[in-house]
């Protein structure tokens, strides 16, 4: 596998999250009574005219804007013409085609960048986003000799992300599937979920003997659902076409599926070339002509994307790179640690919190973070009550708990148990002396020099206050008492 330099692009397919279809009024609805939202335009019935959905035209332009690439103001519907079962049609309206005259996607010629495990940089271009409709479902489940077809599905709004050959391993195809996801989530074009279908990836991928060398000739895999199949099914793919280049054979140009199961790749069919699709202008649209004003407030409307999120947790609250990484690889979390830390005194801390703390509760509910009963602000307060010296971190975690079952703000939960730090250093200094007394040997060996058992003799202080001291102060205590 050494002797050779693979070579990866993806297309990764998303359901925009409009609420009606591509070309008709159909509203959208998943898991609903089969074949409930159809009309003819959807179905493909003679006479039945298709309108471009607005809502979908925005999304594409907004995601296309996140991930760099320049916006065509006039391009093209197309039909890709093949039949089967699930396209009631005959054929796909969609914005590619076999000649560059057909060819003129909504967006091209953008870029992203991924972050590689040594810490590196890389820039991946994005040679096209082009949107299309979906088709329908078919269910084989329901009787072992016959298929059933549901069209729900059918002019669902698609787009469809083209990556240029520019991924060198499956594990940088795995940072680049999981940035475009993050960008999904981020601008709120697709529910990006890719258990549900949401979102499907298609791995390509070609060996040669050298960067230098010409590309060889390409698998196309298809149908990838999760980031681990898609790795596992390109190394799947790479050690199939080295062990055929190795035996002097030719790799063949096809179209595969990845059996997690058996973790071998599959041939479905030979490999369609563009002529084998018909492409031709959709002649029941013209055009989509786009206003710049339009693209230019969209532009102005995006939201904060992940990389610069990033580097503001890191400027602004003082989190660590790794940190900031975690709290913004999932949306949902960023926009939660970003409310909470709005009036925190400490970021940092309260990034620790979420990290350590919260997620992991949050891995215990089905519902995830949407589940959770404590609000940002509620953490916030925890936090800054941990600043203020009014709790110390031991306390905290138990105010934390209670948080979590029951939702009570925290600093209700600490005047109901009583649970306010003491700082009274008179107070503190009397436990303090009672605790070296109940322990006068350990103590006697901490005033010799054996500065281990400062760890002993503060446990047995926080022990005997309920928790209620402050840790600090009983350092500062036990320090003076061994110099008396």
């Amino acid at each position: 596998m050494s002797n050779y330099c693979p070579v990866i692009g993806l297309e990764i397919h998303c359901q925009l999250a409009t609420k009606t279809k591509m070309f008709c009024g159909c509203e959208i609805e998943v898991n609903t009574t089969p074949n409930k939202h159809v009309c003819p335009v959807c179905l493909g019935m003679p006479g039945a005219m298709p309108v471009p959905n607005k809502k979908a035209v925005e999304y594409a332009i907004r995601l296309g804007l996140a991930l760099n690439c320049e916006i065509d103001l006039n391009a093209m519907w197309t039909r890709k013409n093949y039949f089967y079962p699930d396209l009631p049609k005959g054929y796909q309206i969609t914005q590619t085609g076999g000649l560059p005259v057909y060819d003129h996607p909504i967006c091209k010629n953008g870029w992203l960048e991924i972050v590689k495990e040594d810490g590196t940089k890389k820039r991946v271009g994005i040679t096209r986003i082009h949107m299309e409709e979906d088709a329908g479902k078919l269910i084989h489940d329901m009787s072992p000799t016959d298929s059933h077809f549901d069209a729900n599905r059918c002019g669902t709004p698609l787009c469809e992300i083209v990556t240029e050959p520019d991924i060198r391993s499956p594990e940088e195809a795995v940072l680049v599937l999981k940035k475009i996801k993050q960008t999904l989530e981020y601008t709120q074009v697709s529910n990006a979920n890719m258990e549900n279908g949401n979102m499907r990836c298609d791995g390509n991928i070609s060996l040669r003997k050298s960067e230098d060398a010409p590309f060889g000739i390409r698998a196309e895999i298809k149908n990838l659902n999760s980031f681990t199949n898609l790795e596992k099914a390109l190394y799947c793919e790479m050690n199939l076409q080295a062990s055929t280049l190795d035996a002097g054979k030719e790799v063949e140009q096809c179209t595969k599926r990845y059996d997690p199961n058996a973790d071998k790749t599959i041939v479905i069919r030979s490999k369609e070339d563009a002529h084998d699709y018909k492409y031709f202008p959709e002649p029941d649209m013209v055009r989509l002509v786009t206003d710049p004003a339009f693209v230019e407030e969209i532009r102005r409307t995006l939201p904060e994307l992940p990389d610069a999120r990033r580097e503001r947790f890191m400027k602004d609250y003082g989190v660590s790179e790794y940190d900031a990484q975690v709290l913004t690889e999932d949306r949902d979390v960023s926009e939660w640690y970003n409310t909470a830390a709005k009036n925190c005194k400490n970021g940092k801390v309260l990034a620790n919190w979420v990290i350590t703390e919260l997620l992991a509760k949050v891995k215990e509910l089905e519902g995830g973070l949407s589940a959770i009963k404590i609000k940002p602000e509620q953490l916030c307060t925890l936090v800054n009550l941990i600043a203020d010296n009014t709790i110390n971190g031991k306390i905290a975690k138990t105010v934390f708990a209670e948080m979590f079952e029951t939702g009570k703000d925290p600093e209700a939960i600490v005047k109901e148990k009583g649970l306010v730090q003491v700082t009274d250093t008179g107070a503190i200094e009397a436990v303090v002396r009672e605790v070296c007394a109940e322990n006068a040997s350990q103590f006697a060996e901490f005033k010799a020099g054996k500065v281990a058992l400062k760890g002993f003799l503060v446990g047995m202080t926080m022990r005997k206050s309920g928790g209620k001291a402050n840790p600090g102060l009983v350092n500062q205590i036990l320090d003076k008492l061994a110099k008396e």
